[in-house]
């Protein structure tokens, strides 16, 4: 495994030295991992979604039609 430094704010660095229960560094591995996890999600998602044909305006629509409907669902539901 590799190591790396880090630079964290003075006030930060006693917060954290007062909790030395705590594996700092998996807390930041794991804040790195998600972090990329989240960047190849996002970049599959503009991939995916560079090759559409829908506008801001179809989106709102759809986004309109999907809301009322589970409002319709949770009004008939609140209602037996």
């Amino acid at each position: 495994m590799t190591n790396m430094t880090l630079s964290v704010p003075e006030e930060l660095h006693r917060k954290m030295k007062k909790h030395t229960e705590i594996k700092w560094s998996d807390i930041a591995r794991q804040a790195f991992e998600s972090k990329i996890e989240r960047s190849e999600q996002l970049a599959w998602m503009d991939k995916a979604l560079s090759k559409s044909k829908l506008t801001e305006k179809d989106v709102d629509r759809i986004s309109h039609g999907i809301k009322a409907e589970i409002r319709k669902r949770i009004d008939r539901q609140l209602d037996h």
